[in-house]
């Protein structure tokens, strides 16, 4: 099994819902996410499993429309709850449709802060 990971950052704001606590009011995060794509095999001419470049792009594409945003104004999680978890889910799912059935996601990470990570894998 053959892995690649790619990491990037965002910022944004999110208020949790359903919580008792100080996450419940509006706060922000530098979030940092790193995605991993894994595979049996790579391409024989290139010895490559996927190119940096496309699942760097993938990654950047996806959190694009969630950087410096507040993320309950934001779809989906304008109705799901913006846990680091459902955020993870989110990406996974936008990651894999960018990179069609070049590479398949493993794993995403999303760190709130540099002590707190969730990780999704489908």
């Amino acid at each position: 099994m053959f892995e690649v990971s790619v990491t990037q950052s965002f910022a944004a704001a999110h208020a949790l819902r359903h919580y008792k606590g100080k996450c419940e009011n509006l706060h922000g995060h530098n979030y940092r996410v790193e995605v991993t794509v894994a595979g049996e095999r790579v391409d024989p001419l290139t010895g490559m499993l996927a190119d940096f470049v496309e699942v760097k792009q993938a990654l950047r594409d996806a959190i694009e429309r969630l950087d410096h945003t507040n993320l309950n104004d934001t779809p989906p999680f304008d109705t799901l709850n913006p846990s680091a978890e459902n955020i993870a889910f989110y990406l996974c799912e936008q990651i894999q449709c960018r990179l069609e059935k070049r590479a398949n996601v493993a794993q995403v990470k999303v760190w709130e802060t540099d002590n707190c990570v969730a990780v999704y894998r489908p």
